[in-house]
């Protein structure tokens, strides 16, 4: 028997430009979908929006941007809760699920400047910032003359340092500042074999507590299936190494039919080692395809390379 639909949903989300965005982008949805139900946001600030003094890595990682939806949820003063998957962690708390992930947006690192057209511009001495210890990585393999340094905050914040003159460049999530139609401010898109992405990139996804069964239909139409398995296959292999902000691992799937291309890395934090791997296998076996490339990770002895992250950490 099909469960009745509810005469109101609630859905969950920080109060960021970005985050309040994206719930606005579900609302819309469902209420194109559902026009008898209303759909309300309730905003809400976690602890990762309000420590901006310390790295998320230093600070308790991407649980930090979730944790205060949930309690809503399970409190009954919101049915979903809305996220940029790349903030959700790998291992959800018991009673919790992701019940959809939407179509992806662009999954690349963009280069953002007032001064300077590419990374390849960037003088010797120029300092870059970042949140990310993955793009860290990347940028001090690649540029190891350049200065990186910490950024935290939403997308108008970094940008508003930029534009100060603490930093020469940044480097954001493309897909941030093209939802927030911040295209103008985007220097240049880091190819995404140059800087792979962080698994689940671009991607949103809808989370509910486990036990609201009857959700489970109402979000189904919203669920892009090559963007689920993509971002499956990318969390399995950061899964496999404990999904840690404190780890620069980057994992970036891309479907071509019936095939899935996976290609992942992890680094030390200076960029001085680095592991990669790239493997394809059927698009409908995301997890075994995560699977497979995080093996070949820890045989170029990815292990060490963690145990060395997590030393410095």
């Amino acid at each position: 028997m099909k469960a009745p639909l509810p005469s109101k949903l609630v859905i969950a989300s920080r109060e960021s430009r970005l985050a309040m965005w994206q719930a606005e982008h579900v609302r819309a949805k469902l209420s194109a979908l559902y026009p008898q139900c209303e759909v309300e946001i309730l905003g809400m600030t976690t602890r990762g929006d309000q420590i901006l003094d310390r790295t998320l890595s230093k600070v308790g990682g991407k649980g930090l941007f979730v944790k205060e939806l949930e309690v809503a949820m399970s409190e009954g003063r919101a049915d979903l809760a809305v996220h940029s998957l790349k903030d959700v962690p790998m291992e959800l708390p018991e009673g919790f699920e992701l019940a959809a992930y939407l179509q992806r947006e662009d999954p690349r690192d963009a280069f953002v400047s007032n001064d300077y057209a590419s990374l390849d511009a960037l003088p010797a001495g120029a300092v870059v910032g970042t949140s990310s210890l993955r793009r860290q990585a990347l940028v001090a393999a690649r540029y190891p003359d350049l200065v990186i340094q910490p950024l935290r905050g939403n997308v108008d914040t970094r940008l508003a340092k930029l534009d100060r003159g603490d930093y020469a460049a940044i480097i954001l999530a493309a897909a941030g500042l093209k939802r927030l139609g911040l295209h103008q401010r985007i220097r240049a898109l880091i190819d995404s074999q140059q800087s792979i992405p962080a698994p689940g990139q671009g991607a949103m996804a809808i989370e509910i507590c486990s036990n609201r069964e009857e959700l489970r239909p109402l979000l189904a139409p919203l669920n892009d299936i090559d963007t689920a398995r993509a971002v499956t296959a990318e969390r399995a292999v950061s899964r496999v190494f404990g999904g840690s902000c404190q780890i620069p691992l980057a994992a970036f799937a891309t479907i071509d039919g019936d095939q899935m291309h996976l290609r992942a890395m992890v680094a030390t934090p200076d960029g001085r080692r680095v592991a990669t791997a790239y493997a394809s296998g059927p698009a409908d076996e995301p997890e075994a395809l995560g699977s497979h490339i995080a093996n070949d990770l820890k045989a170029q002895d990815a292990a060490a390379i963690l145990a060395a992250c997590m030393t410095n950490a």
